[in-house]
């Protein structure tokens, strides 16, 4: 049942930088996860050993083995976490939810897993929602967050929301500004970098305003396709292939935050995950 998707997904990545992963991504896309069948198929059109590609789908975590809903609740309990209440967010979580960690909801719509770290120990205890960070989180914050998540986590309100900010970047290599002044974008002025896809190339504004996704483009690239992102003076890729992206395994974008630390952006089009490091805390 499988042979003709694969081989459309085959055709299109393989051979590519990355090819694997995308056949993956593509395949999960598919089925909401990737069934045994639809593996061992990918190996005999790819030529992969099995191992290899198991290797890769349990490695990053935004593949699963097991049909998942379509929100992912990741509830920590790490020790920084566990001291300050985590087991009781997430035995809330499961309360509400109705399921146990690493189960799914009998309508497809959650999932709940507990992890031993996110990365963001002084923020706990920590909630993560489809990429969306919740910290601090109380028992009685967990309603709130299941609600937003059904309305649409992605719904950024520029003038209100407390996540959105404005930062100051500069380019990791040459150190010199990527701020544009004369293009705004939500009424900021804007990040400049140079995008290419294919063959095509051209600038990109981005937003300054942490939290907002809002972009103007030269080109429209299509969604899912990975960009190579340059700096419009010294012309140095922007790329951390040593930390990729982790719900997508793109490589992530990374520039200097003015006043110390560093901002990363996902290079995949369509993509939302970005991190800020300032000091050493993650958020």
């Amino acid at each position: 049942m499988y042979q003709d998707t694969i081989e459309r997904f085959v055709q299109t990545y393989h051979g590519e930088r990355g090819g694997l992963i995308s056949i993956l991504e593509a395949v999960q896309s598919a089925y909401s996860y990737l069934p045994e069948e639809a593996l061992r198929e990918v190996a005999r059109q790819t030529g992969t050993s099995l191992v290899d590609i198991y290797g890769v789908a349990t490695f990053y975590k935004a593949f699963s083995l097991k049909p998942r809903g379509r929100h992912l609740v990741s509830a920590c309990l790490g020790t920084a976490c566990h001291v300050r209440g985590g087991p009781s967010v997430a035995a809330e979580l499961e309360k509400r939810l109705g399921v146990r960690a690493g189960e799914t909801t009998e309508d497809r719509e959650f999932t709940l897993e507990t992890v031993a770290c996110l990365g963001a120990c002084a923020l706990g205890p920590i909630v993560v929602v489809d990429g969306h960070y919740f910290s601090n989180v109380r028992v009685s914050d967990i309603p709130g967050i299941l609600a937003k998540t059904k309305d649409g986590l992605d719904k950024v309100e520029i003038k209100s929301d407390e996540r959105v900010f404005p930062v100051e970047v500069s380019c990791p290599r040459c150190n010199r500004s990527l701020m544009d002044t004369e293009t705004l974008v939500d009424n900021y002025p804007s990040i400049r970098v140079v995008v290419s896809f294919g063959r095509q190339h051209g600038s990109m504004r981005l937003s300054s305003l942490y939290g907002s996704f809002n972009l103007l483009t030269d080109h429209d690239p299509p969604l899912d396709s990975v960009l190579d992102f340059f700096c419009p003076h010294c012309h140095a890729e922007l790329s951390s292939a040593s930390s990729p992206c982790p719900k997508c395994a793109a490589p992530m974008v990374p520039m200097i935050v003015r006043g110390g630390g560093f901002v990363q952006v996902c290079s995949r089009r369509g993509c939302k995950e970005h991190r800020l490091d300032l000091d050493g805390v993650n958020l």
